[in-house]
């Protein structure tokens, strides 16, 4: 299959002039270039840029069971690309052995722009995250030294190895750069939204006042947390703690979030703010799924914050118990937040995969 010609449709691809270990210049694999960021912060440096055998084996690595314990998970088990790669409609995932896990499921696109990864933030980058699914007991529960094995005997891995990363010896750094491309190529941005942004099409009335309602700091007071009017990120891609929980003492928290992993009590009850691209297809919300519908995050929003310990400061209709929104208001809100469903992603072979042939 040549990925370069069918399977990567909304890249640029353009030679790299990078030197890598192990390649002749004629072999040197294809780097990315994206297209259609206009209104996307400027996409961060990484010292592992997707190329295209890397983000094509990366994505073999994604959708196969090999890295899992009893050849049963993969990691696109709990991410399905029809849900935005989340693993909706699953309040939490079940690993090896049918255990579920103590989080619901993070979304994963546009992971580029994050600095730290999981809703505790316990991974400074893409590849980080890799590591953790696969070693955890409750998930993947592989030790790395199998993973490289079984990859290292594998006929079929070896020449895409090669391919992506030269004749250097593979191991655990490898396969999780691998990994990590393909999860860089998960580009979110052809939204209604984003088709808006780009003067292609228009909001109606209710999408637009749903907009406005939004980014409005007296009415949904969204746009601290939530960006869709200075970038089309949707997310600061930072941590708070909201007010899910009526707790008044740092002990009081049952998951303690972000101070679970610095030990600060400023970080206590503090979870990573996800983005509300895709938010349609995502449900349930928050990190432990409390919220089935988009009109249950609304009616907490406007009536059910708490003003517990360690509230963010931007939650400042917390004394009031939310921003109190009308019913229409709410209405006009989810009108908008369907815009943010980008159901071009949700379908792009890119991503789909590799080992089910089309008909």
């Amino acid at each position: 299959m040549d990925f370069r010609k069918t399977d990567l449709p909304v890249f640029t691809v353009v030679i790299a002039t990078i030197v890598i270990l192990g390649f002749k210049d004629a072999d040197k694999p294809v780097l990315y270039t994206f297209s259609g960021l206009e209104f996307f912060p400027e996409m961060p440096a990484t010292a592992n840029p997707p190329t295209v055998e890397g983000a094509a084996l990366g994505r073999f690595l994604f959708y196969d069971p090999i890295l899992s314990a009893d050849h049963s998970v993969s990691c696109a088990g709990c991410h399905k690309q029809e849900a935005a790669f989340s693993d909706a409609p699953n309040r939490f995932s079940k690993g090896i052995g049918g255990k579920p896990m103590a989080r619901n499921t993070m979304p994963l696109f546009n992971l580029a722009w994050y600095p730290s990864l999981f809703w505790d933030g316990k991974a400074a980058s893409i590849e980080e995250q890799v590591f953790h699914p696969v070693r955890a007991h409750d998930e993947m529960n592989l030790n790395w030294t199998t993973a490289v094995q079984r990859i290292r005997q594998s006929d079929f891995y070896r020449p895409k190895f090669r391919a992506a990363f030269g004749n250097v010896e593979m191991d655990s750094v490898l396969i999780a750069r691998a990994i990590a491309q393909f999860e860089r190529t998960l580009i979110s941005n052809n939204s209604r939204y984003d088709q808006v942004l780009r003067g292609e099409v228009f909001f109606t009335a209710d999408e637009y006042e749903g907009f406005v309602l939004v980014n409005d700091q007296t009415k949904g007071d969204c746009l601290h947390c939530h960006t869709t009017d200075a970038d089309a990120l949707g997310t600061t891609a930072t941590f708070s703690n909201n007010g899910l929980e009526a707790v008044f003492k740092p002990d009081g928290y049952k998951d303690k979030g972000k101070a679970a992993i610095t030990g600060q009590l400023k970080d206590v009850g503090s979870f990573k703010i996800p983005s509300l691209r895709n938010v349609t297809v995502t449900a349930p919300y928050m990190h432990d799924g409390r919220f089935q519908t988009l009109e249950e995050v609304l009616d907490f929003y406007s009536e059910g914050v708490n003003n517990s310990y360690n509230i963010d400061p931007k939650m400042e209709y917390a004394h009031q118990g939310g921003v109190r929104l009308t019913k229409d208001e709410k209405e006009k809100i989810i009108a908008f937040l369907a815009t943010l469903t980008d159901t071009a992603f949700l379908i792009n072979p890119a991503y789909g995969n590799p080992f089910v042939r089309k008909k």
